[in-house]
């Protein structure tokens, strides 16, 4: 059940510090009080930082900055390559915890998530503060949280004091503490619509708040009329526990009204499921980072095969081309009664831009790999020796 609707709720962002590099840290105590930085490559030719602590962040170092930018910064900063499965372990964990003060808990990303805890009998900062020792006891692990009536205020105020911070926002607050700041620093304003809406004459959240709402209906559309309710601190949603549920995956299916034998009657059906897939999707504003198909023959024998993949995919055609390899792969030429794909794995689109570096990277390093080989080759058989398919284009 969402949760309830209620003029004087009080919601919790709680977001954690420095994730990655505080799961390492954790793991590794010796690492504690150390420039720590994550990087998709170590080596520092091609190394991009990812993400870093805050000892490494007062040497100016930064998530994206080119690791021999960030040597040069720190000589002594210690690199590390991340690790997936260490830190999906330990933000299970950290949820596990969080549900221990409220069931009404809502899973946002990897690292971070809304509570409501209207009614609670415990003053707010102080259940904050039992919170944040509760991490920090249980899986040493700093956070930040922010409490306020609605959850894009908790957000707000969750950026606002870091790392361990405990920052209260009310409406009341906006005018001195949101108000003057620049439109782009509000959550969920970009770059892009920054600038467009400079060029309106938007320039602060203030003149945002003070904006004319059919004017921002005509230019920017629904977005427009959320952004000034926002910059006024207001915002309807409801913290939702049940909403991680329907990010585990987004599938369809269809039985057919033949049993198709022949590849040319079921590569079609595949290609209108993945459109719909992609579809769902993007309204769900998702990624897939794996793909499924379900084969279910007229005999009822069913065969369901996935793949995770190496980059997420949001487009029909991309989800499409894992969709028939994996039924090639799998088919045995019998008649088929019913077809399905999935996106058996799906990541919020927030949370899949900020792993993206980690994919390319990953896939950087492979081509550095191959890239080394290659020379060795061409050194000992000539330049003209060997190539790759995108080298002779």
């Amino acid at each position: 059940m969402a949760g309830k609707r209620n003029q004087s709720r009080i919601i919790l962002h709680v977001d954690m510090n420095s994730f990655y590099a505080s799961v390492e840290t954790a793991l590794n105590p010796d690492l504690k009080g150390k420039p720590l930085a994550i990087a998709g490559n170590v080596e520092e030719r091609k190394g991009i930082i990812v993400t870093c602590s805050y000892e490494a962040r007062t040497f100016g170092i930064k998530a994206t900055m080119p690791l021999w930018q960030a040597k040069k910064l720190c000589p002594s900063l210690i690199v590390l390559p991340p690790s997936f499965d260490r830190y999906r372990d330990y933000s299970s964990r950290m949820f596990d915890v969080l549900r221990t003060y409220c069931s009404l808990v809502e899973p946002v990303s990897i690292d971070e998530g809304y509570m409501d805890i209207t009614g609670s009998s415990v003053h707010p900062v102080d259940l904050a503060r039992k919170i944040q020792a509760a991490l920090i006891d249980d899986l040493q692990l700093p956070s930040s949280i922010g409490i306020a009536p609605n959850k894009f205020l908790a957000k707000t105020a969750s950026d606002m004091k870091k790392p361990m911070g405990i920052t209260v926002l009310r409406k009341r607050d906006l005018p001195e503490m949101l108000w003057p700041l620049k439109a782009g620093e509000m959550h969920g304003i970009g770059k892009k619509t920054e600038e467009k809406l400079n060029g309106y004459g938007i320039v602060t959240i203030g003149d945002l708040a003070r904006a004319d709402l059919y004017a921002m209906k005509q230019r920017f559309g629904i977005n427009g009329i959320k952004m000034v309710e926002r910059a006024n601190g207001v915002d309807r949603r409801l913290v939702d526990p049940d909403s991680a549920n329907d990010h585990q995956s987004v599938g369809s299916s269809t039985t057919l009204a033949e049993d198709g034998g022949h590849e040319n009657e079921l590569l079609p059906v595949l290609k209108s499921l993945s459109a719909k897939v992609a579809d769902r999707l993007r309204k769900k504003e998702l990624v897939a980072i794996a793909i499924q198909v379900t084969i279910r023959y007229s005999d009822r024998k069913t065969v369901t095969r996935s793949r995770k993949l190496l980059n997420p995919v949001t487009s029909a055609k991309d989800i499409e081309a894992e969709a028939v390899r994996l039924f090639k792969e799998n088919w045995c030429h019998e008649p088929v009664r019913l077809l399905g794909v999935s996106a058996a794995e799906v990541l919020p689109i927030s949370e899949a831009y900020r792993q993206l570096d980690l994919f390319s990277l990953e896939r950087e390093e492979k081509d550095i790999k191959l890239y080394e080989v290659m020379e060795e080759i061409r050194k000992k058989h000539g330049s003209g020796s060997i190539y790759r398919r995108k080298d002779r284009r």
